[in-house]
């Protein structure tokens, strides 16, 4: 059975604390409360071992169900703290449990519901705290949680596309490869043996790919060793901001893949700061925290300078516009929001199209990575299936003379 340590009063104002074995949380809360103990913070004590099997890291998708239950029973009239104390009751992902109780703690302890998101900066983005912040304090908190895993929801919606679009050509290729790999170990060696007592010589084909066969199993190691070294190095030099700048600077140039990043960022600059700003966060704080969330270093540094020019007096649509990154449309659409006062609106309506186009060039990315694959991998094939027929038509002709 689970044990609780908890911190607590009696009654005769004495603090006391020790552990309470229930089957969850709210019977431990109970069965100290029939002890006369109050002002209770109940926490699940757990061995290093079972925090080792309690499961996998929150992910996106438990923060997009657990902003739509809070925004539910918000809706519903009930307070924060039942509400986080309901989901936290009946949470079946044991980091979700915890991460609910310490939460709760918080709200019991008098601080606000964005101060506690903060303690869990890996859970919850900056973006998320800041809009769930700002919606505190114009009383719309279900509202915006509403829209933040309407936003969470398109987001992993277009991961999904994307791993499905690249799942196709990935099982392909490592089916191919698979098949290089058996001919070439465990097919043609026989047939070397085979020509050796036979005294004859292989066709050119066949000696090339045995060629290539005898080095990678006399030299796996230096591969497998140089492999190792050039992942190392990647590492390495990405953990350096100069490093991650480079990499995303050659990402961007990438006919085709380019494109498909630019407006996935595009897509959730303008996703990001429409939902900040409609929570009433103020514009450059929103700006900051939306550059931010998009993790791109170009990006990054060049919307740092328009940030400092919309201090100035410039707006935001030319500052962007003289960055470079955002097509002309966006600049035209968000130039017309800032110019009706209805920025908000067009920063939405930018989002839908750029997410509409997005899924465009996924596909059209899908449509050249495909055929390229079959045919690099139907070229190794092929090579391999004319070292076979020329092995066993020069084993024909030998039989024969």
């Amino acid at each position: 059975m689970p044990k609780f340590a908890y911190v607590g009063v009696t009654l005769e104002g004495q603090e006391v604390k020790g552990t309470q074995k229930a089957a969850n949380r709210s019977d431990a809360e109970v069965a100290l409360y029939g002890r006369q103990v109050r002002g209770l913070r109940v926490t699940e004590k757990k061995s290093l071992l079972k925090y080792e099997l309690s499961g996998p890291r929150i992910k996106r998708e438990e923060v997009m169900h657990l902003s739509r239950q809070i925004a539910a029973f918000l809706r519903a009239g009930l307070p924060i703290l039942d509400a986080v104390h309901t989901i936290s009751a009946e949470a079946e992902n044991s980091s979700v449990r915890r991460m609910m109780n310490e939460i709760e703690d918080g709200l019991r302890g008098g601080e606000r519901f964005s101060d506690c998101l903060d303690r869990f900066p890996k859970v919850f983005p900056e973006f998320y705290r800041g809009i769930v912040r700002s919606a505190e304090l114009t009383g719309e908190l279900d509202t915006v949680l509403v829209r933040l895993s309407t936003y969470i929801e398109r987001d992993l919606d277009a991961r999904r596309k994307i791993k499905s679009a690249l799942m196709y050509p990935i099982v392909v290729a490592a089916m191919s490869l698979v098949t290089v790999l058996v001919l070439a170990i465990y097919v043609l060696p026989k047939f070397k043996d085979f020509f050796a007592d036979l005294d004859a010589t292989l066709p050119l084909p066949t000696r090339m790919l045995l060629g290539l066969t005898d080095f990678l199993s006399a030299w796996w190691w230096a591969l497998a060793a140089a492999f190792v070294a050039v992942a190392l190095g990647y590492l390495v030099v990405t953990r350096f901001y100069r490093g991650k700048y480079v990499r995303d600077a050659l990402l961007l140039r990438i006919p085709v893949l380019g494109t498909t990043i630019q407006y996935a960022l595009v897509e959730r600059f303008c996703r990001v700061l429409a939902s900040m700003v409609s929570a009433g966060v103020n514009l450059t704080e929103a700006l900051e925290v939306t550059t931010a969330s998009l993790r791109n270093r170009v990006y990054m540094r060049r919307l740092g300078e328009v940030t400092e020019q919309m201090l100035e007096g410039q707006g935001i649509a030319g500052p962007l516009g003289r960055t470079g990154l955002f097509p002309g449309t966006a600049i035209q659409m968000l130039r017309v929001g800032e110019d009706t006062g209805s920025l908000d609106t067009q920063l939405a309506v930018t989002a839908e199209y750029y997410e509409t186009e997005l899924d465009y060039k996924i596909a059209k990315l899908t449509a050249l990575f495909e055929p390229l694959v079959i045919i690099v991998m139907g070229l190794i094939v092929g090579f391999v299936a004319v070292a076979l027929v020329s092995a066993m038509y020069g084993i024909f002709r030998q039989v024969k003379v």
